[in-house]
Order: structure tokens, then C-alpha cells, then sequence
């Protein structure tokens, strides 16, 4: 009998001990229930750097490593042991060629993303008749092809081509990039302060508790965008950088060719 309670109170004693060591990561639901051994990764990786924040993202294709994101960061490809990792594409040979395994998740990725995005954060450019095909344009108010870009959205339309802004500050929060874009989501008419401000004009600050700026900005890091323009098709596909109104078309199939 001693030596049963003894036994109970040994296991008791374990799970205590596990669910402490793992509560630093309870707001990550993706790592309860894991094996003891992801709990060591992401404590070696938060000893070395722990102004990061790291999320468990799943099993490598890589067989001995962990998929692990760093906010506002890269993905980081984590020995099951904790004492290495590295960072960059994984490719997976096929008969057929290269694919990059990491941008298939994220073509994934972007279509679930964007097909449940609520288009009233977003500054929309309608066509006049009818939708045939959206684009959903990360930007930034100083970039120049960004620029050059918006002074096409009226022969895009005319394509049947909806443009969908999100903001994608390049500077990042708290500056002066950051300040212009968020007075546009935050203006009475988005549409025309944004166009205001890609021409160069000058328009006073505006901030407002709702603006999705910052929101955009992370979604933005997380499904791979590093550079304006880039834009995301309805099937997950990201172009990043210019091309001319009627490229996109015949990239769209909305026209033969150029």
C-alpha cells in the first residue's frame, strides 16, 4: 500500500512539474499535448533570445525537426533537440523538379486567409460593371512602384479587375510611413486620402481606435509578403512587384496579351 501511494505520488509530481515548465507557452494552443521534447526547443530558444516570441507551427517535412515562427519573423527549421536550427527554403525533389515546401503551405494559407478577410478593412477599388477577378494589394504610401501602381487602378478596373488595399507600413509601427497609411484607413474617404497621399500630397494625421493597420502589417509577415507592392490572387498565389495594368490582365486571363 506504501508503495502505491509512494507511485501516485511520483506521477502526480511529473505532471505537476510538466504542466509548470509548459505554462509559459500557454498562449500557443498549438503546443499543449506536445511531447516533452518541443517544450525543451522553445525553452533553449527563449534562453537565447528572449525578446523573440516563438510559435510552434508543426512537424518539418525535414524528418528530426520542428517548424517554428518568430513574430514578425523568419521560420525557423529546430533540431528536436534544441541545439541547432536554420532558416530559408526547404525544397522537396520531385520527379518533376524543386518545390518549395514552405510557399505550398502558404499558398494554402493566404486562400483560406483571404477568403475570410472582412473586405471593410480594406480600401476597395470597385470596377463599374462587372467583378472577374480581385487583387488584394499589400502597400505602402511612399513606395514608388507602389505609386506607380495606383495610378493604374482605373484601367485595372476597367479590366473588371477589384483592387483590395491592406496597409503594409515598410518602416514598421511608430513611423512616419506607419502615420500616413493610418491616416488613410482612418479618413472619412479612404479612397481619396489614399490617392491624395500616393501623388505626394500633404494631409494631416489621423489615428483612430479601429484602424486595421497594424493588423495588416502582421498578416503581411506571416504569409511571406517582405517588399511592396505584393499581391495576393483569391487562390493563394502572391505576386510580389509591379507589372503594367494589361500585364496583370493577360496574367489574369482577363486579356491575350500585352
Amino acid at each position: 500500500m506504501a508503495l502505491e501511494l509512494i507511485l501516485v505520488w511520483f506521477r502526480l509530481f511529473l505532471y505537476v512539474s510538466f504542466v509548470t515548465i509548459s505554462s509559459g507557452y500557454a498562449e500557443d494552443s498549438s503546443v499543449r499535448g506536445k511531447t516533452p521534447s518541443l517544450v525543451t526547443v522553445l525553452e533553449k530558444l527563449e534562453a537565447a533570445r528572449p525578446e523573440f516570441h516563438y510559435k510552434f507551427l508543426g512537424e518539418s517535412d525535414i524528418p528530426g525537426y520542428y517548424r517554428v515562427s518568430i513574430e514578425n519573423g523568419p521560420i525557423l527549421y529546430v533540431a528536436k533537440d534544441g541545439s541547432h536550427f536554420f532558416d530559408g527554403s526547404v525544397y522537396r525533389i520531385e520527379a518533376t523538379g524543386f518545390v518549395d515546401v514552405e510557399e505550398l503551405r502558404l499558398v494554402s494559407d493566404r486562400e483560406r486567409i483571404f477568403n475570410n478577410l472582412d473586405v471593410k478593412d480594406m480600401i476597395v477599388f470597385s470596377p463599374e460593371g462587372e467583378t472577374k477577378a480581385i487583387m488584394n494589394v499589400f502597400t505602402d504610401i511612399d513606395c514608388g512602384y507602389c505609386r506607380k501602381l495606383h495610378n493604374e487602378v482605373e484601367e485595372l478596373n476597367s479590366y473588371g479587375i477589384e483592387i483590395r488595399y491592406l496597409a503594409y507600413p515598410r518602416a514598421g509601427l511608430n513611423s512616419p510611413a506607419y502615420d500616413k497609411i493610418t491616416t488613410a484607413w482612418c479618413s472619412d474617404d479612404r479612397e481619396a486620402t489614399l490617392t491624395r497621399l500616393k501623388a505626394g500630397k500633404k494631409v494631416p494625421n489621423q489615428t483612430c481606435a479601429e484602424s486595421p493597420v497594424s493588423a495588416h502589417l502582421r498578416l503581411g509577415r506571416e504569409i511571406g509578403v517582405s517588399g511592396t507592392p505584393a499581391i495576393i490572387l483569391m487562390d493563394g498565389t502572391m505576386i510580389p512587384g509591379y507589372r503594367s495594368a494589361p500585364g496583370f490582365a493577360v496574367l489574369l486571363g482577363l486579356k491575350d496579351r500585352i
